[in-house]
């Protein structure tokens, strides 16, 4: 559903959030119920101790005719934790600061997590002005605006209300409403996210959850995932400001109830998306910013606190560059989570510290799904610092490029870039073009960088190279060899590897073998004296040669070097394998052959014994070389007799 709202004669779509922030018991709550009637704190602790604990929402008509829809956020330091989920998404602010007190320890505090979290539009309301007198008020507004000189509150309007008597409300109203005009619509394009800020169940309608859409839509019936958990369901119907309606648009505060999913499944701090739009990780590379006011360096490995959406993970903040962060400092870290969480690049935190628990810093992620970083490494450090400025296809190409072997999937550089389908199509679409990527795996949709691929092509020809100069006599290395050499990224990898390397004309794969296009096979010296060895045992011994290991015992050579020598003979066709060890000079072997099958044209079928005698040899090697031309499609055994298959006869 779309509220309209009337700026300036123009009409204008804007879902805008309003956030309190503020010191405990300085009214924020009192404020809102004020303004809309409603009370948000909803819970029975909370009216019994008169004190917010939880998040509390609701919403007012601008005098615009602009909706505003409001989030309240605890006060007290206990509840830090639910401000922060509450502060997520809200486009501008309503500092509180009650005129009996003043600046407090909770309005800083407050005031940096909304600065940390990138919130500029806002102002201050001065509440409980009917406890003080003028002169009082004006120490106060003085003290404010020294408060906020510096923040993105420094030139926004202080106004003065009371929650008893409505004092400064009609003033408070129009404020609002100036301030809505300078806030940016939020586009609705994009990635459906949703962090959970609340989760209940209602009678007849089931599980539902609350929070402040930050990006994309969803509609009824869409297909939904819960993150971490990877649990799916289906959105059965939406409501915006209590009004039910079938879309909702980033922006909105939104309640969603589902079917067939159970309370116990989901957690504040959830994310809600499209099944398989995002990814668990336990690592962030971040940009980090440490608050000038903390009294202590940041050391490597701190176990800290961080705040993101509506969810709070422990982890340790790995500073890749430096042993400790000082007060004011800004740096590139990694966190190591505890436990899974599913962001997506630009992603604003805050990070607090383990004990005592207080705000300590903030920043954005840089990247979502990193790789575990090896630090002071000055080419991983100086890309995570350029990536904040790099264009998108600089981003692009700088997460394959780092990826090496394992390439990296369209769904991850979805979230590492933080763009839609169609816009990093684009992208890759222009990097292939210019060669700089290739895309290795359509199935999955991964990509390889250049470089990567033209390392492994050299390693590639590096190891043939090696293998030839090793191996002088062997035509090629197997292909599948050759992959199992190289594991590293997969099968198509190597494969897309080969055949640039082939099309290119630097290696020839023939037969299952590889080998570099200029390999020419030698024999040396001693290779030369054992291959006419070899050759002339199997010419002198005709149809009755020794076996190959009795033969290289004979002659006194290495059964493997041999071995090289014999199989040159056989990619020569002088020398045929007719079995296992046991191998024939080819032209002795024709000779049989051609007898052979003359015999058998003249009588059709010849038996064992009859064969034998053509052979003039014993079994020994009469039975190898029978069924050697059975295998060979020459003849065919029938019973105990062979004849001529089809094929053979002469036309």
């Amino acid at each position: 559903m779309h509220r309209r709202a009337y700026h300036r004669g123009a009409l204008t779509l804007k879902q805008i959030i309003l956030g309190t922030a503020g010191h405990i018991d300085h009214g924020k709550t009192r404020l809102i119920k004020a303004l809309t009637g409603i009370n948000t704190d909803r819970l029975k602790e909370e009216q019994k101790r008169g004190i917010t604990i939880e998040l509390g929402f609701a919403s007012v008509n601008l005098p615009s005719g602009q909706t505003l829809g409001i989030v309240d956020v605890p006060g007290h330091e206990k509840f830090v934790k639910n401000m922060v989920a509450g502060a997520t998404g809200i486009d501008m602010v309503a500092m509180v600061i009650a005129a009996d007190e003043g600046v407090m320890p909770q309005t800083r505090e407050h005031m940096e997590i909304c600065s940390l979290l990138g919130i500029s539009h806002g102002l201050v309301a001065l509440t409980k002005t009917d406890l003080a007198d003028p002169e009082w008020l004006e120490l106060v507004t003085e003290d404010i605006k020294d408060f906020t000189q510096g923040t993105f509150l420094e030139n926004a309007p202080i106004i003065p209300v009371s929650a008893v008597n409505k004092d400064g409300f009609d003033h408070l109203l129009s404020a609002l409403d100036d301030l809505c005009e300078t806030v940016d619509p939020r586009s609705s394009g994009g990635l459906f996210r949703l962090p959970v800020d609340r989760v209940f169940t209602m009678k007849g309608f089931g599980t539902v959850v609350t929070g402040t859409l930050s990006s994309g839509r969803v509609s009824v019936g869409d297909p939904v995932m819960l993150y971490p958990s990877g649990i799916k369901s289906k959105v059965r119907g939406i409501q915006t400001h209590n009004h039910s309606v079938e879309t909702a648009e980033a922006g909105m505060r939104t309640a969603i109830n589902f079917q067939g999913l159970e309370k116990s499944s989901v957690q504040r701090g959830d994310v809600l998306s499209w099944p398989g739009a995002l990814i668990n990780t336990y690592m962030l590379d971040i940009w980090v910013n440490y608050l000038p006011g903390n009294k202590r360096p940041l050391k490597n490995r701190s176990l800290i606190k961080l705040h993101v959406g509506a969810s709070e993970v422990m982890g340790n903040l790995i500073l890749p560059d430096r042993d400790e962060l000082l007060p004011g400092e800004s740096a590139v870290g990694q966190f190591r989570l505890n436990s899974p969480i599913a962001l997506v690049k630009d992603d604003k935190f805050v990070i607090r510290s383990y004990s005592p628990a207080r705000t300590i810093g903030g920043g954005h992620v840089i990247n979502p799904v990193p790789a575990k970083h090896k630090r002071f490494k000055a080419d991983v450090i100086d890309g995570l610092k350029s990536l904040s400025e790099k264009t998108p296809e600089e981003i692009v190409e700088y997460h394959v490029r780092m990826s090496l072997y394992k390439g990296v999937s369209f769904d991850e550089l979805k979230v590492m870039t933080n763009l839609t389908e169609k816009p990093l199509l684009k992208v890759l679409a222009a990097l292939m073009s210019a060669n700089v990527l290739a895309l290795v795996d359509r199935e999955k949709r991964i990509y390889t960088h250049r470089d990567t691929l033209e390392n492994l092509e050299r390693q590639i020809t590096d190891y043939l190279g090696k293998y030839h100069e090793d191996f002088p006599l062997k035509p090629g290395l197997p292909t599948e060899e050759m992959k199992s050499r190289f594991p590293i990224g997969g099968t198509k990898l190597v494969n897309m590897a080969l055949n640039r390397l082939t099309k290119s004309r630097v290696i020839v794969t023939e037969e299952d073998l590889a080998r570099l296009s200029d390999h020419e096979i030698f024999l040396g010296g001693d290779q030369e004296i054992i291959r006419e060895s070899l050759l002339d045992a199997y010419i002198t011994s005709g149809l009755t040669p020794p076996y190959f290991k009795d033969l290289c015992g004979r002659m006194e050579v290495d059964h493997s070097v041999a071995g090289d020598v014999l199989k040159l003979l056989i990619d020569e066709d002088l020398i045929v394998k007719v079995k296992e060890d046991l191998y024939f000079h080819t032209e002795s072997l024709n000779r049989f052959k051609d007898e052979l099958i003359e015999a058998l044209i003249a009588k059709e079928e010849i038996t064992t014994p009859e064969i034998k005698e053509i052979a003039g040899v014993s079994r020994k090697y009469l039975i190898p070389l029978i069924e050697y031309l059975d295998s060979k499609n020459i003849t065919i055994r029938v019973g105990d007799s062979r004849r001529l298959r089809s094929q053979t006869r002469p036309t």
